[in-house]
C-alpha cells in the first residue's frame, strides 16, 4: 500500500502545499497562484485541493500530514524577545500576541479546522522545525549521495541560519544563528531602506547593487560603515547585528530611519521615486557584505562536514549573484539551489521529513539532474479548459493540429521582435517562470528590455531580464560550465560577446547607462555584463526546448529571453483564464497556450468580470 504524505506551510508569507508518494514528489503549489493575492500567507486550501486531485487523492488516504514548522517554540521565541527588549515594543505585543493566543498557538486546532473543510477523517500532524524543512527541501531533491547544507532566510522558529551535514535518508543539524541576528532581516533591512517591499523586493535590491559604483568613495565608505556599526561578522560567518540599528524584533519596522540616517548621511528612499547613485551605492554595498557573510558560511560547512557538494534553502538561496560567485570561489565542487527555496519551499520540505525521518525511509535512488522534475509541479489544463475561455470572451484564436506548426510560428515571432506569452504544461513551483508560465522575447533586440519592462510587466526599467537557453549550447554564451535548470546562478556573459563600453560610462545616467548595448544579446546583459541563467534540457522540458532550438535554427541563437508570466503586483499565472487577462491586459503580440495562438490585433475589447474565479471554483 501506496504512503502518501501532504506537507503545509502557512501563516507567514507564500503558503503552499505538497504531495509525497512513497517518497516520491507528486505534487506541489503555492496558494498565491490561485487566490491571485500575492504571496498568500492563509490556509492553502487550494493548493491542498490541488495536490490532493493531483495524486488521485482524498484525506483519510493520507499517511500523515506536516506543517513546516514548530508554532510552540515560534511562541516561545516572541515571548523571550519582547521580554529582553521591553518595554520597547509593547505595541507591537498588544498587536501579535491576542492573536497567537487566540489563534496561532492552538495550530493542530487551527489546521484541522481549516482541513475539515475538505470533507473526511484528518490523519495525524506532525511539526518538523522550521530550518529541518528547509534542509530536507534542499538536500532530498538534490542529486547528492551525501552533502553539506546552508540554510539562511529571516527567522523560523530561533534559528535564522543552520549548517548542517546530509548523508543517507538523515540530515543533521551541526551550527545554528539565533534570532535577532539574522542575514535574511539584515538583507530585508536594506531592501526597505532604499524604497521597496520587505519579503518581496529583495531580488529588486540585488537587480540594483551593480548600478553601484564598485570603485567609489561612497560605496567603500557604505560598506566600512555597515560592518563597523552595523554588524559584526565573525571567521565562521556567524554574525551579530547592532539592535541599535533594528526595530524588526519588537516594531513594525525594519530599521531605526533615525540612526541609518545619521550613519549613511541618506534618507530613507520613498517607494516609486527616483533612485539615485547613493542608493545604488548603498545597495551594492549590502550585497558584498551579504556575499562574504555567505562565502564564510560555505566555508564553515566544509570545515564541519568535508562534504564535496552544498545544498541551499531559505529566502537568501534566491540571491543567485551570491550564488553564482560561491559557485565559482570553489569552496564546493558544485550546489544545489532548491527552487523553491522561501517558505513555499518548506511545504515540499516537511513532507519529505516525514517521508525519510519520521518513517526512515532511506533514499532509494539519487536522480540525476534532481527529483523536482525541472520542478513543474503545479497544475495543468487541456484543450477544453482553453476553449472554453476564447468562448467566454468571444476570442478567435488559430489551432495548430501539429506542435511543431506552432513552434515554427512563434519562434518567427518572437525572431520578428514580437513578445509571446507561452503558456503550457504544468505550472512551476517557486517564485520562477521556468518555460511553462513565460513571456518570451528575442534576446538580441535593443529595445526588448524596456519593452519588456515598462509596456508588459509595467515595472521598474532597471530590472534585468533572465536567458533561457538550450543546456548543451550555455558555453557558447556565458562563463558557465554547467546546467543551471532553475534559473538561480548568475554568471558572465562570454568575453566574445561583449560591446567595448563608452569612455565617459561611469559617468553617464542610471537609464544611459542600462541602455547601453553591452552585448549581442543586450536584453539579457545585466549592467555588470552579467546574466541570470536558465538552461532548458529536452527531457526536463521538451516543449520549450523544442521552441528555443527552433529560434536557434531560423537565427542562429540557441537563447531567448524568459520572464514570469504576470504584471507587477500580481502572483504568476496558473489557468488559461489568468493568462488571457494578462495577455489582453498588457501589450503583448502573441499568447500560445497548448497549441493555440492567439492574436492580440484579433481580439475584441476585453471586459472584465466580477466573478472570473467562479469559473474555476476557486472562491
Amino acid at each position: 500500500m501506496s504512503s502518501a504524505i501532504l506537507g503545509i506551510s502557512a501563516y507567514y508569507h507564500d503558503s503552499a502545499a505538497a504531495m509525497v508518494v512513497d517518497g516520491r514528489i507528486v505534487a506541489a503549489a503555492q496558494e498565491e497562484r490561485f487566490t491571485r493575492k500575492k504571496h498568500d500567507s492563509s490556509f492553502p486550501v487550494n493548493a491542498v485541493r490541488y495536490v490532493l486531485e493531483e495524486a488521485g487523492l482524498a484525506l483519510p488516504d493520507l499517511e500523515v500530514i506536516a506543517f513546516y514548522d514548530k508554532p510552540y517554540i515560534k511562541f516561545e521565541r516572541l515571548l523571550e524577545t519582547y521580554h529582553a527588549f521591553a518595554p520597547r515594543g509593547l505595541m507591537s505585543f498588544f498587536s501579535a500576541i491576542p492573536v497567537w493566543i487566540k489563534e496561532k498557538l492552538f495550530m493542530k486546532n487551527m489546521l484541522r479546522e481549516e482541513l475539515s473543510k475538505l470533507g473526511g477523517s484528518i490523519p495525524g500532524l506532525i511539526f518538523p522545525e522550521h530550518h529541518l524543512s528547509h534542509a530536507a527541501s534542499a538536500f532530498y531533491p538534490s542529486p547528492f549521495e551525501n552533502a553539506a547544507i546552508l540554510t539562511i532566510d529571516g527567522v523560523g522558529e530561533w534559528a535564522t541560519t543552520t549548517i548542517g551535514d546530509g548523508e543517507k535518508n538523515g540530515i543533521s543539524i551541526l551550527r545554528e544563528l539565533h534570532f535577532p541576528h539574522s542575514l535574511g532581516l539584515f538583507y530585508s533591512a536594506f531592501t526597505y531602506y532604499c524604497g521597496f517591499k520587505v519579503n518581496s523586493g529583495e531580488y529588486k535590491l540585488m537587480g540594483l547593487a551593480p548600478y553601484g559604483a564598485a570603485d567609489s568613495e561612497e560605496t567603500k565608505a557604505f560598506e566600512r560603515k555597515i560592518v563597523d556599526e552595523i554588524v559584526d561578522i565573525k571567521e565562521d560567518g556567524s554574525i551579530l547585528l547592532n539592535m541599535d540599528y533594528f526595530q524588526y524584533a519588537t516594531g513594525l519596522r525594519m530599521c531605526n530611519e533615525d540612526k541609518w540616517e545619521r550613519l549613511f548621511g541618506l534618507t530613507k528612499r520613498e517607494p516609486e521615486t527616483l533612485i539615485t547613485e547613493p542608493y545604488m551605492n548603498l545597495a551594492l554595498a549590502a550585497q558584498r557584505v551579504t556575499e562574504e557573510i555567505v562565502f564564510r558560511l560555505a566555508k564553515s560547512a566544509k570545515s564541519l562536514t568535508g562534504r564535496r557538494n552544498l545544498v541551499l534553502a531559505g529566502g537568501v538561496a534566491l540571491n543567485c549573484v551570491a550564488n553564482g560567485k560561491l559557485l565559482r570561489s570553489g569552496i564546493f565542487d558544485d550546489l544545489w539551489i532548491q527552487p523553491a527555496a522561501g517558505d513555499a519551499g518548506g511545504a515540499l520540505g516537511a513532507a519529505l521529513v516525514a517521508w525519510h525521518i519520521w518513517k526512515g525511509e532511506e533514499r532509494t535512488t539519487i536522480q540525476r539532474p534532481d527529483s523536482m522534475a525541472g520542478s513543474f509541479l503545479g497544475p495543468q489544463f487541456g484543450r477544453r479548459d482553453i476553449e472554453r475561455v476564447a468562448l467566454k470572451f468571444d476570442a478567435p484564436y488559430k489551432y495548430y493540429s501539429a506542435f511543431a506548426d506552432l513552434v515554427s510560428v512563434v519562434a518567427g515571432l518572437i525572431a520578428e521582435g514580437k513578445v509571446v506569452g507561452w503558456f503550457q504544461g504544468r505550472m512551476e513551483y517557486g517564485p520562477r517562470a521556468l518555460g511553462n508560465r513565460s513571456i518570451l522575447g528575442d534576446a538580441r533586440h535593443s529595445d526588448m528590455q524596456k519593452k519588456l519592462n515598462l509596456k508588459i510587466k509595467y515595472r521598474e526599467g532597471f530590472r534585468p531580464f533572465a536567458p533561457s537557453v538550450l543546456e548543451e549550447n550555455i558555453q557558447e554564451y556565458f562563463d558557465l560550465d554547467r546546467p543551471s535548470p532553475y534559473m538561480l546562478l548568475v554568471a558572465p556573459v562570454k568575453e566574445s560577446r561583449r560591446n567595448p563600453l563608452p569612455r565617459d560610462y561611469e559617468t553617464m545616467a542610471m537609464f544611459d547607462r542600462l541602455y547601453h548595448l553591452r552585448s549581442d544579446i543586450p536584453a539579457v546583459t545585466h549592467i555588470d555584463y552579467s546574466a541570470r541563467i536558465q538552461s532548458v534540457n529536452r527531457q526536463t522540458n521538451e516543449r520549450f526546448w523544442e521552441l528555443i532550438n527552433e529560434f536557434k535554427r531560423q537565427t542562429g541563437y540557441g537563447v531567448i529571453v524568459n520572464t514570469s508570466f504576470n504584471v507587477r503586483g500580481e502572483p504568476i499565472v496558473c489557468t488559461p483564464l489568468d493568462a488571457f487577462r494578462c495577455f489582453m491586459r498588457t501589450e503583448m503580440d502573441y499568447l500560445a497556450m497548448d497549441n493555440f495562438l492567439f492574436d492580440k490585433k484579433e481580439q475584441k475589447d476585453f471586459k472584465e468580470e466580477a466573478d472570473w474565479r467562479k469559473i474555476y471554483q476557486l472562491d
